[in-house]
């Protein structure tokens, strides 16, 4: 029961306590704790019993084991060591072999050195049969006339064969010998006789490498190259009867050997790690590889030179043109970037994104329309954020790809990579930095009742135009010669138009924005310093005739906008501006006078202001501005003109021609209007 599996305790317990009367309740039996309490001792003594059993019989088993594992361990002792005695035989055995066949082999280099020259004797005699017959021209030997002996006849052939190669290996040695030594003369005899051997080719590739050998060991290769070839140039004629083939091969071996491995360790060392560095040595290498090529161009090269040189010259660089431009462009993207941002940040300024499309541009285009300034203004602190070395940096960087593009880009792309080089100019000088400054400049002018507002944007006019002049200029200059006779003339002429006229919508916006703001800085100003008595006096008879404090501040103030004007603009523009200037001038002047009332002394000081203003009006150098206020001093003249005469004078020639109701508003101002005298006469 023991030894079955698994054995569960537990179970077994349970069996024997059922077995026993009085362990259960069956059949109502009564449980009897005492005899199953008998029966559990009497069954753990029989158990002790068989333990003791199983454990003697457990120490038997284990010294049976013991004693047969010394009995295999004996055995496996002995068959070790008679494995080492048939080991220890078969090494003796090993030894006498190998001492036998070293004998046999002595033995048959003896046999063969004998035999050798016997037997080569016999070949070299036929073989000088055989080719005598073949120099007499008639093939007497069987081996020759029988075609069953084709086999022989090729193994002759291939033995004189030999003797030909050997022959040949021999005379390109001599021409070798005597190229190192400078015999001419010797060279050509040499080269004469190895024109007829199929080795007349290696004869001249020995003298091509023999040739370059020294040539290159300053550090300009394409000079060493230039000046190789003009070496070889005198001297191949002396030496080939074919020249032009010879220096031909002489020039491709350069290109595609020398100067590709030139080139290549020149532009794979930056070609992954600094595009600056790889777009330069790039044009430096393939500008010097193509002077090299008109160089080459003097000499006879064979028919079509041109051809010959533009297919070297392209195996070189033909993996580094394919991708040029995307190489340029992402130069010119990162580069572009930077120099802006180096920019900014030493502005200590975080660019404004300025927002395009739905809400942005319904507010610009009721900006543009109403001249309300949408969203707030911001204070740039007088900065333009226009930087002429910035645009200086951008242009020389475009400048110069220009120039590569010119050189690297292969004929019918050129139209193509200029335009996407000017649309990179155009992104990053007219829109990053331009129209982003003009943005800001137009965020930056503040609101035309603003007091002491400083009016900056005239500043960013100026920087605008110059950079505008610098920018047409590159154009004319630099891309024009690319794209002139392409369909992508018209594609950038178009483009450049739309970039100016968006800029100059801008400009114009915040011009007239700017001339609102000084128009309102002159309503402060006079509506700070005009007094009501200044043109009513409480006292005729004690006035100094002169110009009021107002007119003195108002015309300095203008006098030094005029100026401003003048420095931040250029051309027509100028005229353009000033007569805008003047024209809003005379009318906020003319609305001022317009709001007092004029005692006689007091018209003759408005008389006095007018005249003060005209003075500063013909700084303007504008003739419309000059004949508006000219006009309007004789509107004055009528605050202070006797009632008989005011239809004379309003019949004078520079009142004639205005409206009625315009010469009446003015003496309407006179504080002795109601007079039925004055009336009458005016009527």
């Amino acid at each position: 029961m023991f030894e079955l599996e698994p054995f569960v305790a537990d179970e077994y317990i349970e069996r024997l306590a059922w077995r026993t009367p009085g362990g259960g309740s069956r059949g109502g039996e009564a449980f009897d704790p005492k005899r199953l309490l008998e029966e559990f001792v009497n069954h753990i003594q029989e158990l002790q019993v068989m333990d003791e059993r199983i454990q003697r019989k457990v120490e038997k088993l284990e010294q049976q084991c013991q004693k047969e594992a010394k009995e295999f361990a004996k055995k496996v002792q002995e068959l070790q060591k008679s494995n080492q005695v048939a080991f220890q035989h078969f090494q003796e055995l090993d030894e006498h072999i190998s001492y036998v066949a070293t004998k046999v082999c002595h033995l048959g280099d003896q046999l063969e050195g004998v035999n050798t020259p016997r037997q080569r004797a016999v070949e070299a005699q036929k073989l000088m049969k055989y080719f005598n017959e073949f120099l007499d021209g008639e093939l007497k030997s069987d081996v020759f006339t029988n075609s069953e002996k084709i086999k022989e006849a090729a193994d002759i052939i291939q033995k004189l064969h030999l003797i030909y190669h050997d022959l040949e290996c021999q005379l390109i040695q001599e021409f070798t010998s005597a190229q190192r030594r400078g015999e001419i003369s010797r060279m050509r005899e040499v080269a004469a006789v190895l024109l007829h051997f199929k080795g007349y080719s290696h004869c001249v590739d020995v003298y091509i490498k023999q040739c370059q050998e020294g040539a290159f060991l300053r550090n300009d290769v394409f000079e060493d190259a230039a000046i190789l070839c003009q070496r070889v140039n005198k001297q191949v004629g002396e030496v080939f009867s074919n020249p032009e083939t010879v220096l031909a091969k002489l020039i491709q071996n350069i290109f595609e050997v020398k100067l590709q491995s030139y080139v290549k360790d020149q532009l794979e060392e930056h070609r992954k790690s600094d595009a600056e560095q790889y777009l330069k040595n790039l044009y430096d290498l393939y500008t010097r590889t193509t002077n090299l090529s008109s160089k080459l161009m003097e000499f006879n090269l064979g028919t079509d030179k041109q051809t010959f040189l533009s297919k070297l010259i392209k195996s070189i660089f033909i993996s580094y043109l394919e991708n040029y431009i995307e190489v340029e462009i992402g130069y010119l993207k990162s580069r572009s970037a930077m120099i802006l941002q180096r920019y900014y940040d030493s502005k200590n300024h975080q660019k404004r994104s300025i927002g395009t499309g739905g809400i942005q541009d319904l507010k610009e285009r009721i900006r543009q329309r109403t001249n309300l300034p949408l969203g707030p203004s911001i204070d740039t602190h007088g900065e333009t954020f226009l930087s002429q070395e910035v645009v200086v940096n951008l242009l020389q960087e475009t400048k110069q790809a220009f120039e590569r593009c010119h050189r690297l880009s292969d004929p019918s792309d050129l139209p193509k990579n200029a335009f996407r080089i000017f649309s990179m100019l155009v992104e990053f000088l007219c829109t990053e930095h331009i129209d982003y400054a003009l943005e800001t400049g137009l965020a930056g002018i503040p609101s035309s009742d603003s007091k002491n507002a400083n009016l900056y944007f005239l500043d960013v006019v100026h920087q605008a135009n110059t950079i505008f002049h610098l920018f047409d200029k590159q154009f004319n200059d630099h891309l024009m010669p690319l794209i002139s006779s392409s369909p992508k003339l018209s594609e950038c002429l178009q483009k450049k138009k739309d970039i100016i006229e968006q800029m100059e919508v801008k400009l114009d916006m915040g011009i007239d924005r700017t001339l609102n703001c000084m128009i309102g800085q002159m309503k402060h100003i006079l509506a700070a310093e005009q007094k009501k008595t200044d043109f009513k006096p409480e006292d005729e008879n004690n006035v100094l005739i002169q110009y009021t404090n107002a007119c003195v501040k108002v015309c300095g103030y203008v006098r030094k906008q005029v100026e401003k004007i003048r420095n931040s603009m250029d051309g027509k523009n100028v005229d353009t501006v000033l007569m805008e200037l003047g024209v809003r001038f005379h009318r906020l002047i003319y609305e001022h006078l317009q709001q007092y009332s004029y005692s006689c002394m007091g018209g003759m000081l408005a008389i006095c202001d007018v005249a003060e203003y005209r003075k500063c009006a013909k700084d303007f150098k504008i003739a419309l501005v000059l004949q508006l206020f000219d006009t309007l001093h004789a509107l004055c003249n009528l605050l202070v003109v006797a009632p008989d005469n005011l239809k004379q004078v309003c019949s004078g020639e520079q009142l004639a021609n205005l409206d009625k109701n315009i010469l009446h508003s003015f003496v309407q101002l006179r504080v002795d209007y109601r007079s039925a005298r004055l009336a009458r006469h005016f009527s």
